[in-house]
């Protein structure tokens, strides 16, 4: 089966290393006849990997994460700190980049991972990023008791089983799960251990990093950036613009469109060196309207047009 996308591949990779499974045990059943792609892992099998790199680092951007985590962690997003002491319920989403770390030696529970198009296929025409529990500025991590993480394993037992199962419908009964989970986690109120974080600046800039990092590298002519503004990125951050390009200048010297400008301009260099698409391919791919705003732009940080670079 080909995986929709790489970053799937990657994380398909890692579980095979932190499973010491091969890829063939690791895909669900079936899985190839379907659009889109759905997974279920226990954590109790990645949390090898997790102690050894101490974090969770974000680089799922293919796909949608829903976890039940029991023990004691701590996520990070660009301007919060949440402490969960037992259980948590959390949500993950492509565009919301965070760290999670484990706190605690003990750590159980189970974790799903999908894409947008395997829900697509639901009849009730579900569109994700329109859920609240989706939304970019949100923070969908959820403390709950011990009764609440019993009854969400429950559900996650029951996609875990059918996934093995040889039912004809059994994805469309696992996209229903995944529902409950999504609808339970609506439910709920935020988990309020929010708190200040003294070193909120640099997380903030690791994240924005991250964050830019993940449009990149852009692998077909067809490919376009998502985010080219430093008001999309501060959106995507949940901060003011103001206070995004504050703490960047403070911590890199560079305001945020600079930095954004200097990571295009590196893939533009790339893209005209080693690749064989046209200079047209390559403005409309980094985002630029028309070849001649991307050729000023070229000219403009190089002092070269960019077929005299190539």
């Amino acid at each position: 089966m080909n995986i929709p996308h790489k970053s799937l591949d990657d994380f398909y990779k890692e579980a095979e290393v932190f499973t010491g499974k091969p890829l063939s045990e690791l895909l669900p059943p079936g899985i190839h006849k379907e659009v889109g792609h759905f997974n279920v892992f226990d954590i109790a099998n990645t949390i090898r990997e997790v102690k050894q790199k101490n974090t969770m680092p974000y680089n799922r951007r293919a796909y949608y994460k829903i976890s039940l985590i029991r023990g004691k962690n701590r996520a990070e997003y660009a301007d919060k700190v949440i402490q969960v002491q037992s259980n948590a319920l959390l949500f993950a989403t492509p565009k919301v980049p965070y760290h999670w770390i484990p706190e605690a030696e003990e750590q159980a529970g189970l974790f799903c991972v999908f894409t947008d198009a395997f829900m697509v296929k639901n009849k009730s025409g579900v569109v994700l990023d329109e859920l609240p529990i989706f939304k970019s500025g949100a923070y969908p991590v959820f403390e709950i008791t011990d009764d609440q993480a019993d009854e969400l394993e429950q559900v996650l037992r029951k996609m875990e089983r059918e996934i093995a199962s040889d039912y004809e419908f059994k994805y469309d009964l696992i996209r229903n799960y995944v529902l409950e989970l999504i609808h339970y986690g609506q439910k709920l109120q935020p988990a309020t251990s929010v708190e200040a974080h003294s070193s909120a600046a640099s997380r903030i800039t690791s994240l924005f990093i991250e964050l830019l990092e993940r449009q990149f590298p852009i692998e077909t002519p067809g490919q376009r950036l998502v985010l080219r503004s430093a008001k999309e990125y501060a959106s995507r951050l949940s901060v003011h613009v103001n206070h995004l390009n504050k703490v960047l200048k403070d911590s890199t010297g560079n305001t945020t469109t600079e930095l954004i400008s200097k990571r295009i301009l590196r893939e533009a260099k790339i893209l005209l060196k080693q690749t064989d698409w046209s200079v047209s391919e390559i403005a409309f791919s980094l985002g630029f309207e028309e070849v001649a705003h991307f050729s000023n732009f070229f000219k403009k940080q190089t002092q070269i047009a960019p077929n005299t670079f190539r």
